[in-house]
């Protein structure tokens, strides 16, 4: 695969490994289409601490020890914090046991380095949060220019239909709705990867054969994360997933939209997130309908899961023939 530099897309990773994020945090390191110039973190599938050490650990197992990391927020902005051990196992990389790092988080806080590092660079930061969206509102609030910063700004959370951790509402929105208001409220466009797709992309049979060729970063990594994820999906999640098998690898769908625009389809919409419903709090209400001029998001609505797979793993073969 040859890597062009010239074409990679520039990404700041907001995230809360778990094991979908630590797939991400490969395929973004593995891809020869993203730079990945760093990593923030956030509570959200386990504590921050925890969250924190597994970016870490997953950074230096695939050579990529010379990435920032640095730690964000600890609890979401007015709720009490709720984490998903249940799916993600006690210390978040559930199967995966990675060395301890050798290095710490950089010094500082995500806020910071999100502000820092978007304007060093305008226009050539795509922005991709695949966790709660604690740390972007907190960075909004302080810097509201921010929004038009950047190069772009992708997400993995919503659903324009069911949610997962709740009938009406997704995990990462629903952990911090409040956060997740400020930022679809900021006046940029938030490209919205959801559980409308992220459901489609489960790794079959055939996926995970292929993983299985690749050494090291299968057995130690990907495959303990893939097969022991699909172990612990509440009933929730068992629901949304309706008739289709195999785990999902929901953040990584976010990371590869950066690198293959062509593999979603989106549609505009106007999303508005739902903070006090006794019911449907963290609900991202999308209205398809309304006019241009109201538009605040791009919602993914299709995937081509075979060139999506077909992507993932020629980036996973690559990133594979590295490790020692």
């Amino acid at each position: 695969m040859t890597h062009h530099p010239r074409a990679a897309r520039k990404i700041l990773l907001d995230c809360d490994p778990g094991v979908d994020d630590a797939l991400a945090i490969a395929y973004a390191v593995g891809s020869p289409d993203i730079d990945l110039v760093g990593i923030t973190t956030v509570a959200g599938n386990v504590s921050l601490g925890k969250t924190t050490s597994n970016a870490l650990r997953v950074l230096e197992f695939l050579g990529a020890g010379d990435v920032a990391v640095t730690a964000g927020s600890a609890v979401p902005l007015l709720r009490a914090p709720v984490t998903a051990e249940r799916v993600h196992g006690a210390d978040g990389l559930r199967g995966a046991r990675l060395p301890a790092s050798a290095t710490g988080p950089r010094s500082g806080y995500a806020t910071d380095f999100i502000i820092d590092t978007v304007r060093a660079a305008p226009g050539e930061i795509t922005l991709v949060a695949t966790g709660p969206l604690t740390n972007i509102a907190l960075a909004l609030r302080r810097q509201p220019a921010l929004a038009g910063s950047v190069r772009d700004f992708v997400i993995m959370g919503g659903s324009s239909g069911r949610g997962n951790i709740t009938p009406a509402a997704e995990f990462n929105i629903a952990v911090d709705p409040e956060a997740a208001a400020i930022v679809f409220s900021a006046g940029w466009t938030v490209t919205m990867v959801g559980l409308d797709v992220t459901l489609q992309a489960t790794a079959d049979a055939a996926v995970i054969e292929r993983i299985g060729s690749l050494g090291r970063l299968a057995t130690e990594l990907v495959l303990p994360c893939l097969l022991s994820s699909a172990d612990g999906d509440d009933a929730a999640t068992e629901a949304a997933r309706g008739p289709l098998h195999g785990p999902e690898v929901h953040d990584v769908c976010a990371v590869a939209h950066v690198a293959r625009p062509d593999v979603l389809g989106c549609e505009p919409a106007h999303v508005v997130v739902e903070t006090s419903g006794q019911w449907t709090s963290g609900m991202t209400v999308t209205d398809f309908r309304s006019g241009p001029q109201n538009h605040n998001a791009l919602v993914a609505t299709t995937i081509n899961v075979p060139a999506f797979w077909d992507s993932v793993l020629d980036t996973y073969t690559a990133l594979a023939a590295t490790l020692p």
